[in-house]
């Protein structure tokens, strides 16, 4: 997924945070969502991050776009998730609307 402006690890970090917090029906969420990622960030390049995000999901979930062979992200020391599939696991959890 690439857009019009480059977006750092933190950022896409911040904006999958924000999109669990703001759903469809809350209102301004393209401005809640770029205040949130932060960077310079419109509401316009939040909302076509998200329409891109959204069409990714969509072609990955047809089977267009084969899931790669992940590795683990960190030992057992690590914080958070320790593998990329966990990871993936709590995205699929989020509700993209």
């Amino acid at each position: 997924m690439t857009s019009g402006s480059t977006w750092t690890a933190k950022q896409n970090k911040l904006f999958e945070n924000a999109l669990a917090m703001h759903d469809k029906d809350t209102p301004d969420r393209w401005q809640n969502l770029a205040r949130a990622v932060g960077g310079n960030k419109s509401a316009e390049d939040v909302k076509r991050h998200y329409e891109m995000l959204v069409e990714d999901v969509n072609q990955i979930e047809s089977g267009q776009i084969p899931l790669p062979n992940y590795r683990k992200l960190g030992g057992p020391n690590s914080k958070g998730c320790s593998t990329i599939m966990e990871e993936e696991q709590r995205l699929k959890s989020l509700r993209i609307q």
